[in-house]
């Protein structure tokens, strides 16, 4: 595992643009104990091994959620590092389609590093800058050997960048400004002392607004917990913003620093003065990225003038609150290329598409 956790810098260290993961969280990330995405997936993991030394690396997963769900005898695959050699790329993706095939799976799906609610696809586009927390980075003939394995596109992800010194497009600022007036819908970031509860709010509008999405799997209880958990360290009272509607909950975004930005000197280890240099960098800054990983209007909401004047005023709360406070980018990830709703409404609030990242699949003969 140790070897595994390790192979990325033997294959991306030379790229400036590359964020060496932290060694430790990735190891918690696929403790088969720790992580409860394996309550519900079986998974595999191999090393591609050439005169001695590691030189790819692949992981299989069949997430049952998924088959409950969508029926549809897909494995997935993730995790994808490797040298520039088709032997290589060959025979790492024998080893994950056997895994997959030899557990009833006709097709695979990937890369998701482990789950559609990790991170996902391969970037195809926009390597000319760093990769947001959470988001991947690959060099180009990653995609050309996956193409000539016969993968094909399965779905493109837009990440779109936001200028959040910028104001409101004027458009959404009406949408905002008409709510101003509307008692019965009201904008509220975190309760520190209703942290976990408020997670869960946020998780129940994403596994509803996203339900009808493609590949969507939604979050267990346990999930939930161990995201809230892992959060905690990075989140503010102005990381949230919640809309209701009469009280209830209809809108959320969560806005994160960056983290990518916090450790890509760190060379993946906090020991001995990494801890230090994150926790101050975190409390203290400078920081000036954030990543949008979750947004999202409850369903009810959706095609409506209210809706997308929640969405707006979810988004215009934390541009203003995180401009206040130093942040001057964020990243809105990931949108699917077909979600045309979602893609317009990000647009109308100034987003901009910068990287694509791309899910590949292929039939299991």
């Amino acid at each position: 595992m140790a070897r595994f956790l390790r192979l990325p810098w033997s294959i991306q260290a030379g790229d400036p643009r590359w964020v060496p993961p932290l060694l430790a969280e990735r190891r918690a990330h696929l403790d088969r104990k720790a992580n409860p995405f394996f309550r519900h997936a079986d998974a595999g993991f191999w090393l591609a091994w050439r005169d001695g030394r590691p030189v790819g690396r692949i992981s299989a997963q069949v997430n049952h959620l998924h088959l409950e769900r969508h029926g549809d005898a897909t494995g997935h695959f993730g995790l994808l590092e490797a040298e520039d050699d088709a032997e290589t790329f060959a025979a790492l993706f024998a080893a994950a389609g056997g895994f997959l095939r030899d557990r009833g799976m006709r097709r695979m799906v990937g890369p998701f590093s482990l789950s559609i609610n990790d991170e996902s696809g391969l970037l195809v586009d926009g390597a000319d800058t760093p990769p947001s927390m959470m988001m991947g980075h690959a060099p180009a003939y990653y995609a050309r050997r996956l193409a000539a394995l016969g993968f094909v596109k399965a779905k493109d992800l837009l990440a779109y960048a936001y200028d959040l010194t910028a104001p409101m497009p004027a458009a959404a600022a009406r949408f905002v400004e008409r709510l101003a007036d509307e008692p019965s819908v009201r904008f509220r970031g975190l309760r520190k002392a209703g942290y976990a509860e408020d997670l869960a709010i946020v998780i129940d509008i994403f596994n509803d607004a996203w339900s009808a999405n493609w590949g969507y799997v939604p979050f267990t209880a346990a999930e939930i917990a161990h995201f809230a958990k892992a959060l905690k360290p990075l989140v503010r009272t102005e990381s949230l913003c919640l809309a209701e509607v009469d009280g209830t909950p209809a809108a959320m975004a969560i806005c994160l620093p960056n983290l990518n930005e916090a450790i890509a000197d760190l060379d993946g280890r906090l020991l001995p003065f990494g801890w230090a240099k994150l926790l101050w960098r975190l409390k203290v800054g400078p920081i000036r990225s954030a990543r949008v990983p979750l947004f999202g209007v409850r369903r009810r909401y959706h095609g409506s003038p209210l809706g997308a004047a929640l969405a707006c005023g979810v988004i215009d709360r934390l541009r203003r609150d995180h401009a206040a406070l130093g942040f001057r980018q964020a990243e809105l990830s990931w949108v699917l290329e077909d979600n045309l709703p979602m893609r317009r409404m990000v647009e109308a609030v100034g987003g901009r598409p910068y990287k694509t990242y791309r899910l590949f699949e292929k039939a299991l003969a």
